[in-house]
């Protein structure tokens, strides 16, 4: 049996550290992902947080936004979020902590769980389909509201960025946009990083949330 604090010695293999409000939380998680042969449960306090850092919780509150952004700002590392609710007003908060991949509690089974994990290390995102619709409803009732976001044409995004994150926001993934678009995924996720990089947003939630607001999608 693999130890929580062993190393990772395969490329193939991803470290993940959990983080939980509770112990038994962190306990039922450690038993779901130490069973997984290409998942390293690592002690984040002797190793650091790994390839992914898992956050377990009830609700979003202050204390779980300071963790998730300290989390989210260590190079290297991708965030999931495993949560029984969380408000409308929390989404964007998330997003902008580093979250890459958000997972209802009430749906984390082991292979919902290990989905998250390698959608998360390959820097895609996963967000549940009602929430990016929150998401959406959100920043359109915004928009509706406001006669342009300050700033948002001294910007600017290309065509190909807002025609990538169009399909971002109806739930596609990286494989299907490059379908719908014909071109590579490797096209795909450059166009993102970019995008993302230059605007200093956090993940593809956080741009997609941006781009609504700015009123590009």
């Amino acid at each position: 049996m693999r130890q929580t604090d062993e190393r990772v010695p395969l490329t193939g293999r991803v470290s993940v550290s959990i983080h939980a409000s509770d112990p038994i939380s962190r306990a039922g998680a450690v038993s779901q992902l130490r069973s997984q042969p290409d998942i390293v449960v690592v002690d984040d306090t002797r190793h650091g947080p790994g390839h992914v850092a898992l956050m377990l919780t009830g609700t979003v509150d202050e204390a779980v936004l300071q963790n998730l952004r300290a989390l989210g700002h260590t190079k290297g590392v991708r965030v999931v979020l495993v949560v029984d609710r969380m408000r409308e007003a929390d989404l964007l908060e998330v997003a902008g902590c580093g979250v890459t991949s958000i997972v209802w509690r009430r749906e984390a089974t082991s292979a919902r769980l290990l989905r998250a994990i390698h959608t998360a290390r390959r820097g895609d995102g996963d967000v549940p389909a009602d929430l990016l619709g929150t998401l959406i409803n959100r920043f359109g009732r915004f928009r509706s509201e406001e006669s342009g976001p300050a700033g948002a044409s001294s910007v600017g995004m290309s065509t190909r960025e807002t025609d990538i994150l169009q399909l971002v926001s109806e739930g596609l993934k990286t494989q299907e946009i490059a379908a719908k678009l014909v071109c590579s995924e490797r096209t795909v996720k450059n166009v993102l990083q970019n995008l993302t990089s230059r605007l200093r947003l956090r993940n593809r939630a956080h741009a997609v949330a941006y781009a609504l607001r700015a009123g590009y999608i």
